[in-house]
């Protein structure tokens, strides 16, 4: 016959055992309300830390790769939501399509969706168009001077705060401007200097500038309020820097000599 001490054990680890499945599925409730994943990505061959590239069998990049190691992690499918670009993806944030994103952090989106922990910082400078003959910032911000970014992101609100003459206008996709560019219709781009670097060797004649505007960091979010998701995030980028989960993303991705920067 059980002791009452022994039954009281048994008690609470019966409660235990109640409750943790009742915790998980509250946190499912949250994270992957729909029951799969939804990770909201941009596409772009622009490559790197942020974009996601379509391919005939899905979708690649650092998101994509990210978004199925947590999808696993929680025990649910995982199902990828396309957008143009960050600026998009933001203004969704509050629309309930989406769960969880790898995105470009800055004081305006902090105000439409919870951060997680940076995984990448990214030098933002500039390339110049064909036969061009700026050749520093200075060069660059004069009247008449035309620069592109992407629409509503964290470099185009960088570029126009840096630019005091230079007229900066966003467009939808860096396919877009990639055109653009190689054309001559914009005399610059506005973007990060990795992403910058792979455009200037598929456009002969561009240039990318020395200096540095801003520092874009980039960093896994949840929609505002969904404070279960943000721990849980939060704990699944921690690990993924240091059990070389987004190690194997960037070098899957292109980024084998790309060091992982957390500030």
């Amino acid at each position: 016959m059980p002791t009452p001490s022994r039954s009281a054990l048994a008690g609470l680890a019966l409660a235990a055992m109640v409750a943790m499945p009742a915790l998980a599925d509250g946190l499912k409730d949250e994270i992957a309300p729909t029951g799969k994943l939804r990770v909201a990505i941009a596409i772009s061959p622009a490559g790197g830390a942020f974009w996601s590239t379509k391919t005939e069998a899905g979708y690649t990049g650092v998101p994509i790769d990210l978004g199925k190691a947590m999808a696993a992690q929680l025990g649910v499918s995982v199902e990828y939501v396309v957008h143009q670009n960050s600026g998009q993806i933001t203004d969704a944030a509050g629309k309930g399509t989406w769960d969880v994103t790898w995105l470009p952090k800055d004081p305006e989106r902090e105000t439409k969706m919870l951060f997680g922990p940076i995984y990448e910082v990214a030098d933002a400078t500039y390339i110049v168009k064909p036969g061009s003959i700026v050749a520093n910032f200075a060069t660059l911000d004069q009247p008449g001077i035309k620069v592109a970014a992407v629409n509503a992101t964290t470099t185009m609100r960088g570029a126009i705060a840096h630019l005091k003459h230079a007229k900066v206008t966003g467009y939808q996709t860096y396919d877009e401007i990639f055109g653009l560019l190689r054309s001559g219709e914009i005399d610059a781009f506005a973007l990060s200097r990795d992403q910058l670097n792979k455009m200037a060797q598929k456009i002969p004649g561009t240039r990318v500038l020395d200096e540095t505007f801003k520092k874009t960091v980039t960093a896994v979010a949840v929609p505002l309020g969904h404070s279960q998701a943000l721990a849980f995030v939060t704990k699944f980028m921690t690990a993924a820097v240091t059990n070389g989960t987004l190690r194997k993303a960037y070098d899957n991705n292109g980024l084998k000599d790309a060091p992982i920067r957390t500030e």
